[in-house]
């Protein structure tokens, strides 16, 4: 199941992370904390906040398409390089300004964010990949490679039964229907 990648949405969690923390974080701890978003979200609520599809990868899970606007200088950004600086000197990104809107983020999804900096934001990055990332049972060691998390190995790690499971990934993939349908890619 692909579902559509939403920049702006995505750029907007990260922002709000980045804001929490004072506006600048090492990129591999963001994008730990983004993961844990998306995982709470999805088993609380049955859908993902930033829309991004996950790997697993030798330092634990991953937003792939984050990881690309991170790391992928010649790749098409224009939402994120407007807001978030690439990685400078020990690979430290930084919001370039203050003022981003955050109207892609419903009430639920700040709420969440802030419960999940709360719960893991002191943590240094080999701390939250060590002893968090790599204890999550949908993490796989890819030993080099990555290997691609199902979100139905998300869900029963968060103790969802199976027929809720089956009804979330239906409601999935009617999501991606309907975005294709309207954007025309059908």
């Amino acid at each position: 199941m692909i579902h559509r990648f939403d920049e702006a949405k995505a750029t907007q969690v990260a922002a709000m992370i980045l804001k929490l923390r004072g506006g600048c974080m090492h990129y591999i701890k963001l994008i730990k904390l983004m993961y844990l978003v998306d995982r709470a979200a999805l088993i609380k609520w049955g859908h993902l906040v930033t829309t991004d599809w996950h790997v697993s990868m030798d330092n634990g899970p991953v937003g792939s398409n984050l990881l690309r606007l991170i790391t992928e200088e010649n790749r098409e950004k224009p939402i994120w390089s407007k807001y978030i600086t690439p990685p400078m000197g020990e690979f430290e990104i930084q919001l370039k300004t203050s003022d981003i809107p955050n109207d892609r983020l419903s009430l639920a999804d700040e709420k969440l964010i802030n419960e999940v900096y709360a719960e893991f934001g002191y943590r240094n990055r080999w701390d939250l990949i060590d002893y968090v990332m790599h204890d999550l049972p949908e993490w796989q060691n890819p030993h080099g490679r990555s290997i691609p998390i199902n979100i139905r190995d998300i869900l029963r790690a968060g103790n969802i039964d199976s027929e809720e499971i089956s009804a979330v990934m239906q409601e999935l993939r009617n999501e991606t229907h309907a975005s294709k349908v309207l954007s025309g890619r059908s």
